[in-house]
C-alpha cells in the first residue's frame, strides 16, 4: 500500500523556486494508473514553464514529464499493465481523440490536449497518476535514470530527425544539430546509426560541449557563430534561440530543411529572402505521437542509445534546473525522489 502523503516540488507560480511540500498520494482513476515514481527527467520544458514562457500551465503544479515510474495500483478499465511494472510517461498526456487532427492520425496536434507537468501534475514527485492510454513500456537495459531522457529528449529528437528524413536522402546526409544537449546527445546516436554524418553547433567557446559531441562521432563541432566545412542537407535546432533559424539556413544546400525542435524560441530576426530561396525548408515540431514513442522505444536498444545522465535528488530540483539554464549539463539531468 502507498502511503497516505508524498514529498513533491511544486511550482506555485511563474518566476518562484519550486517549494518543497507533502502533498496527498492520488488515487487513480478508472483509466489511470498510480506509480510510483522512479526517476524523472529534467527537460528545458520545465523551464520555460518555470520563467512564465509557456503561459497555460495549471497552478500549483507539479513539473516533469520524462516519467519512469512503477506500477502501484491500476483503474477499473486499465488492461495490459501489472502491478510491478515499469512504464514511462511523456509529454503527451491526453487527447480527445474525436476533433479533425486526431481523425487524420495526427494527435500530436490535438485541439484540446493535456499536458504531462503542465496540465497535469507530473513526475517531479514521489508518486503519479497517468492515463494508462499515454503509458509506455520501456525497453531493458535502461537503468531508471538511464530511461527518463528517452521520454521526452529522446522522443522530441526522434520526431525531430523524421522531419528532416527526406533532405537526408541523397549522396551526402549531413545533419547539423544547434544545442548539443540532452536531445541531441540521444538524435546524434540514432543518426549516426542511420549513416548521417554529424556536425555539432554549440555556444561560441563551449569546449566542453563540443567535445562531448566529438565523443559521440560528430565529424565536426564549432561555434553557432561559424560555418561548418561542408554544406549541411538538414539542420534540427534545439537551442530555442531565434537567431540560429538564419544562420542554419545559410548552411544550408539547395533544398535542405530547417527543423526547429523546441516548444519555445525567441524571436526570429528578420532575414533576407535569398536564404530561404532554393526551395529552403524552415518546418517546426509540436509534441509527439503515441506512435512516435513507440517507434523510438523500440528502436533505442536496437542502435544502442546510451544516455548521459546526471542523477539529482528529488529536494535539489531547483539546482538542477539553475543548472539546466546556464548550460552546466552535459547529457540530462534526472530528478531520483
Amino acid at each position: 500500500m502507498p502511503p497516505k502523503t508524498m514529498p513533491a516540488m511544486v511550482l506555485e507560480a511563474a518566476h518562484q523556486p519550486l517549494k518543497a511540500t507533502e502533498l496527498p498520494v492520488p488515487e487513480p482513476g478508472p483509466d489511470q494508473i498510480l506509480l510510483k515514481v522512479l526517476a524523472c527527467g529534467v527537460c528545458r520544458t520545465d523551464l520555460h514553464i518555470v520563467d512564465g514562457e509557456l503561459d497555460h500551465p495549471k497552478l500549483p503544479l507539479v513539473l516533469g514529464h520524462e516519467i519512469v515510474g512503477r506500477v502501484e495500483a491500476l483503474g477499473t478499465n486499465v488492461e495490459g499493465f501489472a502491478l510491478g511494472e515499469r512504464v514511462g510517461v511523456p509529454w503527451l498526456g491526453y487527447t480527445d481523440g474525436t476533433c479533425p487532427y486526431c481523425r487524420m492520425g495526427r494527435e500530436n496536434l490535438c485541439d484540446h490536449p493535456r499536458f504531462t507537468g503542465y496540465q497535469i501534475d507530473g513526475g517531479y514527485a514521489a508518486y503519479t497518476v497517468a492515463d494508462a492510454r499515454y503509458c509506455f513500456k520501456l525497453p531493458e537495459g535502461y537503468s531508471d535514470a538511464e530511461a527518463a531522457p528517452l521520454l521526452c529528449a529522446g522522443l522530441i529528437g526522434y520526431r525531430s530527425f523524421k522531419m528532416a528524413e527526406d533532405a537526408l536522402q541523397g549522396e551526402t546526409k549531413r545533419l547539423g544539430i544547434y544545442g548539443f544537449g540532452a536531445a541531441a546527445h540521444i538524435i546524434a546516436q540514432v543518426a549516426r546509426h542511420q549513416g548521417c554524418e554529424i556536425y555539432a553547433f554549440t555556444s561560441p567557446g563551449d569546449k566542453a560541449a563540443q567535445d562531448f559531441a566529438r565523443e559521440l562521432g560528430a565529424v565536426w563541432a564549432g561555434g553557432s557563430d561559424e560555418a561548418p566545412p561542408e554544406k549541411l542537407d538538414a539542420a534540427i535546432i534545439f537551442a530555442p534561440v531565434g537567431p540560429l533559424v538564419p544562420a542554419a539556413l545559410r548552411a544550408l544546400r539547395k533544398g535542405g530543411v530547417v527543423v526547429c525542435g523546441g516548444i519555445h524560441m525567441s524571436d526570429i530576426p528578420q532575414f533576407p529572402y535569398d536564404i530561404l530561396w532554393e526551395e529552403q525548408v524552415v518546418r517546426s515540431v509540436a509534441n509527439l505521437t503515441r506512435d512516435d514513442a513507440r517507434e523510438f522505444l523500440a528502436l533505442a536498444p536496437t542502435v544502442p542509445v546510451k544516455t548521459r545522465v546526471v542523477p539529482i535528488t528529488l529536494s535539489e530540483a531547483n539546482a538542477a534546473l539553475e543548472r539546466l539554464r546556464k548550460g552546466e549539463l552535459q547529457g540530462a539531468a534526472v530528478l531520483i525522489p
